[in-house]
């Protein structure tokens, strides 16, 4: 472990803990942030209303819309001068959020990164194959600092290039890499096709995340790869990536790091707590962060927690691997599907190449789907390139029985030969809205 004495606290001292830090980030936002003061004014609460981590309860929400009307700094809880970093989303679908960090801020989130590499089986003295975008996009710098600061040679490749990322990878020998899985995956199929074996490089063990994957879709990794592939969970919002990580040993829940955060899950109709066990709404609230403390932050995130001691030996609360989130939840006809729910089917499905999209169509006045998927380069010769052949009809028929058994709803169904769905060096676009003119991701 990274830090024994943290990661395996008694639960009750780790509530102490926690108590004392949420007492001083409360405060911290009423008298810093008027946006804060004026909610809490609104509630009639003060910080000393804060007597025990229940009473988190009586604190407002924070929703991302707030961050963006807030833009660029209004959310920021120090003066400019005291800011050593700001990332930020990329604002395609309205003005960006903007995050700031203190030089406090960088070290202790490097400290939470390289805890998380130790939890997915990194170690000091790594090469470590850094995958993630670069910028304003959190992941890259923060995996980077993270690594350093564990001890491990970080290969700053960022994203995209990926005939270099290969040679890296084969010249370089990494024993850890990190990326989002589609983009590895797609590393992968460019292995296969230079005729190399992507389970004959040094790699052991890879950490990814900035999308949604499913238990399908890890397998496929492991076993092309001949890795551990390890989940981790952040957002810009309340840190960044390293949030929550799985560990090596079990790969059963993410462990949080309660220490910084403090997690609700909630029902996100009601806005009140769920049983430990049941999907609701993550909810984030920073415990140590100084530049953008963030209040009971509402992620959009569904999953499930459960606060179990693990087989490795943590206790930190661990939450579920995400179930999707409450706004990418696609409802068809009046049956809700998450995306995810639709590639665990596909990635079951012998034949095909774990590349898809989802396009929302309208068909009359009625939302219809059509799901684009991509056959195997050996399927494809083997038919002799016929996309009429009777196997590829077949294979269709199935896929939309699957469909229509796993998510009820029925799906038209396009089979493409390899390569001709696009491939993302970032964050893959699974779901395409053409129902109106904006495309959504």
């Amino acid at each position: 472990m990274y830090n024994p004495d943290i990661e395996t606290m008694n639960r009750t001292e780790l509530g102490k803990l926690q108590l004392s830090r949420l007492q001083q980030t409360v405060k911290r936002v009423y008298e810093n942030v008027p946006f804060y003061k004026g909610k809490f004014d609104e509630l009639g609460i003060t910080p000393n209303d804060i007597q025990t981590l229940e009473d988190i309860k009586k604190l407002p929400f924070t929703k991302k819309k707030d961050l963006r009307d807030q833009y660029p700094y209004g959310l920021f809880a120090v003066p400019m001068d005291e800011v050593n970093r700001l990332h930020g989303s990329s604002g395609t679908s309205g003005k960006p959020t903007v995050v700031g960090y203190t030089k406090n801020d960088l070290k202790n989130w490097a400290a939470i990164v390289a805890r998380a590499i130790v939890t997915a089986g990194g170690k000091k003295g790594d090469i470590f194959h850094n995958a993630y975008g670069y910028g304003l996009f959190t992941g890259g710098l923060g995996l980077h600092c993270g690594a350093e600061e564990l001890g491990a040679a970080v290969v700053p490749i960022s994203g995209g290039n990926t005939e270099r990322q290969i040679t890296v990878i084969d010249d370089f020998k990494p024993r850890g890499i990190c990326g989002t899985p589609s983009y590895i995956l797609n590393i992968v199929e460019h292995m296969e096709k230079l005729g190399m074996d992507p389970r004959k490089t040094s790699l052991e063990y890879g950490i990814f995340g900035a999308e949604p994957w499913t238990e399908e879709m890890r397998a496929t990794l492991e076993n092309k790869l001949d890795i551990k592939a390890i989940d981790i969970y952040g957002l810009s919002e309340v840190m960044g990536p390293g949030v929550a990580i799985e560990c090596n040993e079990a790969q059963d829940g993410l462990h949080i790091a309660e220490d910084h955060f403090f997690i609700e899950v909630l029902d996100p109709e009601t806005l009140e707590p769920v049983e430990d066990g049941q999907d609701g709404e993550l909810v984030f609230t920073s415990l140590t962060k100084e530049a953008l403390p963030i209040i009971r932050y509402r992620t959009g995130d569904i999953a499930s927690i459960t606060r179990e001691k693990c087989k490795c030996g943590r206790t930190h609360t661990r939450m579920s691997r995400l179930k999707g989130r409450t706004d990418d939840m696609l409802i068809i006809r009046g049956v809700n599907v998450f995306p995810s729910e639709i590639e665990r089917v596909l990635l079951q499905i012998e034949g095909l190449i774990p590349n898809y999209q989802i396009h929302l169509i309208k068909k009359g006045s009625l939302d219809s789907v059509e799901l684009h998927v991509e056959i195997e380069n050996n399927l494809y010769q083997e038919i002799g390139k016929d996309m009429m052949h009777p196997i590829v009809q077949k294979l269709k028929r199935d896929i939309q029985h699957q469909m229509k058994s796993a998510c009820l709803v029925t799906m038209d169904t396009i089979i493409n030969k390899p390569d001709s769905l696009p491939r993302s060096d970032g964050k893959a676009k699974r779901v395409i809205d053409k129902r109106n003119p904006v495309v959504t991701v």
